[in-house]
């Protein structure tokens, strides 16, 4: 005997109708449970190791991607991103600030070496000087030290 299935359609309505009317009780139980998400994730690092560097992860990766697709990709962006971008960004300008501030004060007390004319090899060394600083920054603010 078949199983008696919802239709999609029904389904679907359903799961949107009611989803839309969860805004408010996902925003408050998902703040609430912001401490217990920063413990658990930060201590499942070696689950997420293994995850990334499972057997046919890449291969996966891949086939996500395409299964998706560009048409899904452009039509998430019309229908849900544009509208959300702009207060996105303007809810991230205090994390913008200080996630880049420490960036910008050692790039304003960085000292390069001398500028030679248009054109002059040696000119890369100061591209050199400040990306190799921009990166030390960088890894010690991960506390990785390295690589």
């Amino acid at each position: 005997m078949a199983l008696n299935v919802k239709p999609i359609e029904a389904a679907s309505t359903k799961w949107t109708d009611n989803a839309s009317r969860a805004a408010g009780e996902y925003a408050a139980n998902a703040a609430a449970s912001a401490e217990d998400w920063a413990r658990k994730t930060a201590a499942s690092m070696d689950t997420y190791g293994q995850a990334i560097s499972a057997p046919g992860i890449k291969n996966r990766f891949r086939v996500g991607v395409v299964k998706a697709g560009a048409a899904k990709y452009a039509r998430k962006i019309n229908d849900v991103a544009r509208d959300r971008f702009g207060p996105g960004v303007a809810a991230a300008k205090d994390d913008y600030k200080s996630g880049a501030e420490p960036y910008y004060t050692l790039l304003a007390g960085l000292t390069l070496s001398p500028r030679k004319p248009k054109g002059d090899p040696s000119n890369y060394q100061r591209v050199e000087q400040v990306g190799k600083a921009l990166n030390a920054k960088r890894l010690a603010m991960l506390g990785s030290g390295g690589g």
